[in-house]
């Protein structure tokens, strides 16, 4: 009768504690299978186990993934940005050089914790309200049928931890009072300490812990949610050593604003005035060293809204080069806290018993900083603004970029080098430049061929069932009494020891706001959507461009002989790009991915206007 009680007081406080409150895992759907009669005696009771055991010996898994970061960035992927933690954890582990992201922020969160496409999980665009749209694939709602693979954890026996960027709560839920259904706390994590907006001050975050809003002490985001994640695993070590953990690392950097502190935006000064056309041509032959790339690879031509940087006037080129200096810092500093943490890990014995998986930014690099880069506003300056008024604003702020008081993007030519070797950047999902992000998995007691390259094509939506497979945990075909879709993504599982093993994911569409595109084998077939977000900032209020989809120009590309998309087949292989055409189309069908739409569409309900910040002339009144 003691157990009974026990058992039925310790149910009786968590539905009185569980509102508002991160629930622990248990099974609110089991059948009964006991008997039950009209006396104890007479009956056979049926124990419900509330708190699941993971599997013996179950390796602690770290999911971290970077903003904004293109694929020649790193050190470890040929760029010119030391990144030592990453290069240490891909020389003893492996280097993924085929695999995508959504090519945008939100959408590849969700896509990515779910497991699913992002249209799937209703988040073709953001969970803001005036980014978003009452269809089922745009209104930034992801229901309960689509888990979370914290919560799938959860109901496995791992404590879940959330650090840093979120991106994925609703405008209208993200106060105080809740509902907390699309925090982390609702969607599968025990903590959370970060911020729910898609990018924050670094030393002014707009910072949650758990459930409430705090403040903070005026350090660094990175050096905050570093110490965070620390302190989880310390306290997660001295109460429950046997116990495994799954912690979800996502840091505002390197995402605007660039801010860091000068020790470590000062160890790159002079490193970048050579400008960013030299810089792509470095990189481009460390990762041919690397063997990242083919050795054969060819830089596609600059892009025509960058300007040759031996074309542009002095006071230009002290100011770029600056810009790309803070960003080096901030990004190497990203990797420093990092470090601390594998150290944490390895100090205290852990390491070789932990999984961590490190998607180097959620799409490329970012062209938000358009044509100068900004120092004072989130945006670009209006191309009504004078070039040299520009100019002179930025010349009289040079000391402050990166700064505190600063809110710093650089140009949208280091856009272009750290995307290297590929075109195009974030936003365009229909481009490699905009979806190709490196992945490094690190796992010493399951791979074997340490420090070697994968090809395999991978998409966000496979880390979910790779590190269920890999941990040997159970699949939830049920969460919380909600009967779960189908994981879209497929298992890596079976490349970490085979390097020649065959791509088992095949077709991968792609779409953020009508730029898209359809992969096959090897083949893919994509259509820009334009103008595109940096042309509508430019022009707020002003939008009266016809958009029509149907008069989009698709191009095709054999990636298997052309990995960077340089040569256009359109007009040699018609029936190969119709046949393709098709196959978006039954994807798109398939995944709530019609109907298209694309930022004007949005803008043009006139809330956006009201977010947009002042540009640099506005910003001085």
């Amino acid at each position: 009768m003691k157990e009974i009680l026990r058992e039925t007081t310790k149910l009786a406080s968590v539905l009185v504690l569980g509102a508002g409150l991160a629930l622990p895992a248990f099974s609110q759907n089991k059948k009964f299978e006991g008997t039950i009669g009209k006396t104890l005696s007479e009956s056979k009771p049926d124990k419900v186990t509330y708190l699941k055991k993971a599997p013996a010996g179950a390796p602690n898994v770290i999911w971290i993934l970077l903003d904004d970061v293109g694929f020649g960035a790193t050190s470890t992927f040929g760029g010119l940005i030391n990144t030592p933690t990453f290069d240490s954890l891909a020389n003893n582990g492996l280097r993924y050089t085929n695999f995508h992201t959504t090519g945008i922020c939100s959408p590849t969160r969700a896509a990515l914790l779910t497991g699913r496409n992002h249209h799937s999980v209703h988040m073709g665009g953001f969970p803001h309200d005036f980014l978003s749209a009452d269809f089922p694939g745009y209104d930034g709602h992801i229901p309960s049928e689509a888990g979370t693979v914290a919560e799938t954890f959860r109901e496995n026996g791992y404590n879940t931890y959330a650090l840093g960027k979120w991106h994925l709560t609703p405008d209208d839920e993200s106060t105080d009072l809740g509902p907390f259904e699309r925090w982390p706390s609702g969607k599968g994590f025990d903590h959370f300490y970060g911020f729910l907006s898609g990018a924050t001050d670094q030393y002014k975050p707009d910072l949650v812990e758990d459930n409430k809003h705090v403040k903070s002490d005026g350090r660094h985001l990175n050096e905050l949610i570093a110490d965070k994640a620390i302190n989880y695993i310390s306290n997660q070590k001295k109460i429950a050593p046997d116990k495994p953990f799954f912690l979800y690392f996502s840091p505002g950097a390197t995402h605007s604003p660039h801010q860091v502190a000068r020790e470590w935006s000062d160890k790159y000064r002079g490193k970048f005035d050579q400008g960013w056309d030299k810089f792509r041509e470095q990189v481009l032959a460390n990762q041919k060293k690397l063997g990242v790339v083919p050795a054969t690879a060819q830089l596609p031509a600059r892009n025509s809204r960058v300007k040759a940087w031996k074309d542009l006037k002095p006071e230009e080129q002290k100011i770029y080069a600056r810009f790309m200096e803070v960003y080096a810092g901030f990004l190497e500093y990203t990797d420093h806290e990092i470090g601390r943490i594998v150290s944490h890990l390895k100090n205290s014995g852990q390491l070789e018993n932990t999984a961590i998986f490190i998607v180097i930014g959620d799409n490329g690099a970012s062209q938000e900083g358009a044509k100068n880069g900004v120092i004072q506003s989130e945006f670009s300056p209006k191309n009504t603004v004078p070039e040299d008024e520009i100019l002179r604003d930025l010349l009289k702020n040079y000391d402050k970029i990166g700064s505190a008081e600063a809110y710093t993007n650089y140009p949208i030519g280091w856009a272009q080098a750290a995307n290297t070797p590929f075109k195009h950047w974030k936003q365009d999902a229909n481009s490699e430049g905009g979806t190709r992000n490196p992945l490094i998995v690190f796992y010493p007691k399951g791979i074997k061929d340490k420090g070697s390259i994968r090809t395999q094509y991978g998409h966000l939506i496979d880390l979910f069932p790779t590190t269920v497979e890999l941990t040997g945990i159970k699949p939830q075909p049920v969460i919380k009494g909600i009967q779960q879709k189908p994981i879209e993504g497929t298992s890596l599982a079976y490349s970490l020891n085979d390097a020649s093993a065959v791509s088992k994911h095949t077709v991968q569409y792609y779409n953020i706001f009508g730029s898209r595109s359809i992969y096959k084998d090897g083949w893919k077939a994509e259509a820009a959507h334009t103008p595109a977000f940096y042309d509508l900032v430019s022009y707020p209020g002003e939008n009266k461009v016809e958009r029509n989809f149907e008069k989009d120009v698709w191009e095709l590309y054999n990636l298997n002989e052309d990995f960077n998309e340089r040569i256009n087949l359109a007009s040699k292989y018609p029936e190969k790009l119709q046949e393709l055409k098709a196959l978006f189309d039954a994807e798109a069908r398939k995944y709530n991915v019609y109907p298209l739409i694309d930022w004007t569409d949005c803008l043009n309900r006139g809330s956006f206007k009201a977010v947009i910040k002042p540009n640099i002339s506005e910003a001085k009144e």
